[in-house]
C-alpha cells in the first residue's frame, strides 16, 4: 500500500490560518505558530469583550440619566425608584436618550416619578 503524504492538507490548514491572521503585526500574520496563537487568542478577546460590551453601555446609559437627573434636582437611585414604584417601564437605553435629544419628554418623566 502506498505511503499518504500530508503535505497538501497541512498547507491548506496552514494557509487558512495565515489569511485569517493578516493584518497582525510582526511575525502573527505570516509565522504559523504565531499566527495560530495569536488567532485563538483573538478569538478569546472577541468572545469577552461581546460580553464586556454590554456592561460597558449599560455604564454610559446610566451615566447619561444621572446629568439629566442631577439638571432636574433628582438623584439617579431616587428617579429609577420612583419610576419602578410608578409602574414606568422604560429601559436605561432609552431613557439616556430621551435625556440627550429630547429634554422635555426627560422632564415630564421627572415630574411624573416624583408626583406620589
Amino acid at each position: 500500500m502506498a505511503r499518504i503524504k500530508r503535505g497538501l492538507m497541512r498547507h491548506k490548514r496552514h494557509k487558512k490560518i495565515i489569511d485569517r491572521a493578516s493584518g497582525y503585526w510582526g511575525r502573527k500574520k505570516n509565522v504559523f505558530k504565531r499566527a495560530h496563537e495569536q488567532w485563538m487568542k483573538a478569538g478569546q478577546y472577541a468572545f469577552r469583550d461581546r460580553r464586556a460590551k454590554k456592561r460597558d453601555f449599560r455604564r454610559l446609559w446610566i451615566a447619561r440619566i444621572t446629568a439629566g437627573c442631577r439638571e432636574h434636582g433628582i438623584k439617579y437611585g431616587q428617579f429609577i425608584g420612583a419610576l419602578n414604584a410608578q409602574g414606568i417601564q422604560v429601559n436605561r437605553k432609552m431613557l439616556s436618550e430621551m435625556a440627550i435629544h429630547d429634554p422635555a419628554a426627560f422632564k415630564a418623566l421627572v415630574v411624573k416619578a416624583q408626583a406620589k
